[in-house]
């Protein structure tokens, strides 16, 4: 059975569900803004330039989940579900991901961004299976840190590989989209590669080697990709 892959943040979201959490914390007075503010800006600054230290980052990101309680953490996730990520889920990739399931593939997420914040995003989606950066959660609490390798760039593959150890799925045959250039090295192990709304380095990568280019949040194409999706399908049944 054939996997569809997703990145989450800025491929099925219409926004980046890290970056908004740090904005949520700030508007909400739950974090300093000036210090938190300034440092999410420049951290997700250097994730789309590549440059991004995620052991630095995740030790910023994660600190707010250690210093509160678990009750008031979850609490304020819900408000940032309802005001941040709703807006943002996108229609199409809700539909690309039922165009799927209707082939009969498995939808799965994998995203750097951690645990505690996509959770609830992938259960919008109806998507069971998540690959994310897990923050450490000990005797009913975050403790700030996190556990296993970072599900970030070859951390992706990493992660992916391990949980294919644990599952029967076809990796062979799977697809993955994604927006940025840090996801390469999962895109070239994949059969069926996709950039969706991709930023620029992606989207040179992708034209130079043929793989689909599509968009979710303005239509670009989607009823091309639609159709080379049922064609491959089909190519695949033959084989």
């Amino acid at each position: 059975m054939s996997l569809a892959i997703f990145d989450l943040d800025n491929t099925l979201l219409g926004g980046d569900s890290d970056y908004l959490w740090g904005q949520f914390l700030v508007e909400k007075g739950i974090v300093d803004r000036i210090r938190y503010e300034e440092a999410n800006a420049q951290f997700y600054a250097d994730y789309r330039n590549g440059t991004l230290d995620i052991a630095a980052f995740l030790e910023f990101a994660l600190s707010p989940l250690a210093d509160h309680e678990i009750d008031a953490l979850h609490a304020w996730r819900a408000a940032f579900i309802d005001e941040k990520i709703r807006p943002i889920l996108l229609p199409a990739a809700a539909a690309l991901i039922e165009k799927h399931r209707a082939q009969g593939d498995v939808p799965i997420i994998i995203t750097a961004t951690n645990r505690f914040v996509t959770e609830p995003i992938a259960e919008l989606y109806g998507i069971e299976h998540l690959i994310a950066t897990t923050p450490e959660f000990e005797n009913g609490r975050y403790t700030g840190r996190f556990t296993g390798t970072p599900c970030f760039r070859e951390g992706k593959v990493q992660r992916l590989e391990a949980w294919l150890a644990e599952n029967r799925y076809d990796i062979a045959a799977s697809w993955f989209y994604s927006d940025s250039h840090n996801d390469l090295p999962l895109l070239s192990l994949v059969r069926f590669p996709v950039a969706v709304d991709p930023d620029e380095t992606l989207e040179t990568h992708a034209v130079r080697n043929g793989w689909p280019v599509i968009s979710l949040r303005n239509g670009r194409c989607p009823e091309i990709h639609a159709r080379l999706l049922q064609e491959r399908h089909q190519a695949l049944r033959i084989k």
